[in-house]
């Protein structure tokens, strides 16, 4: 009876602390994003794509650990495979960004633009070439907790790669895009 008793006791511990732990879960961080220019899951207006002026959006980010020194952001369009290969369109990467206010139109003095898709180091807004949907455009935003060690015009291989292993939180925005110029 005692061992039974014991046997009992271990499982109520047991439970106890694997149930604290549930319920105390990850510890994210809660990294939000915001803009101006256009709501998270909306449709992108002309000016920020590639069809219109191709300035770049405003955001806000908000929630990053204290222990955040900079923060990188990948902009992409999931919906086209490259070559046959997973790789997808890279609109923009930049990075060492020392502020989670970022204007519209610039970074902040200190950041540094990675390569796009056309090896430029520079933002380049959505352009959707198909009319009868819209694509989605993803930003990714990495709270970090060191600055990368690369140069301007950095591929986004070499930033995703400088980052493992500092990055403390992340969120994302997502945009809308369908081409709807008038053709040419």
């Amino acid at each position: 009876m005692k061992k039974l008793f014991t046997l009992a006791l271990a499982v109520v511990a047991l439970a106890l602390s694997t149930s604290q732990a549930s319920a105390q879960g990850f510890q994210l961080p809660n990294v939000q994003v915001t803009s101006k220019a256009f709501t998270d899951g909306g449709v992108v207006p002309l000016k920020y794509t590639s069809h219109g002026d191709n300035v770049q959006p405003d955001f806000t980010i908000t929630g990053a650990p204290d222990n955040t020194v900079a923060y990188a952001i990948i902009f992409h369009d999931i919906e086209v495979a490259l070559g046959g290969n997973t790789d997808d369109v890279t609109h923009w990467v930049a990075f060492n960004i020392p502020s989670p206010n970022i204007a519209e139109g610039s970074l902040p003095a200190g950041s540094v633009n990675g390569n796009n898709l056309r090896n430029q180091a520079a933002y380049m807004g959505p352009g959707a070439p198909l009319r009868d949907r819209f694509h989605h455009y993803v930003f990714e935003f990495y709270a970090l907790n060191a600055k990368l060690d690369l140069p301007e015009g950095a591929s986004r291989a070499d930033v995703m790669a400088a980052m493992q292993g500092k990055v403390v939180g992340k969120a994302a925005y997502v945009g809308r895009y369908a081409n709807a110029q008038p053709e040419k």
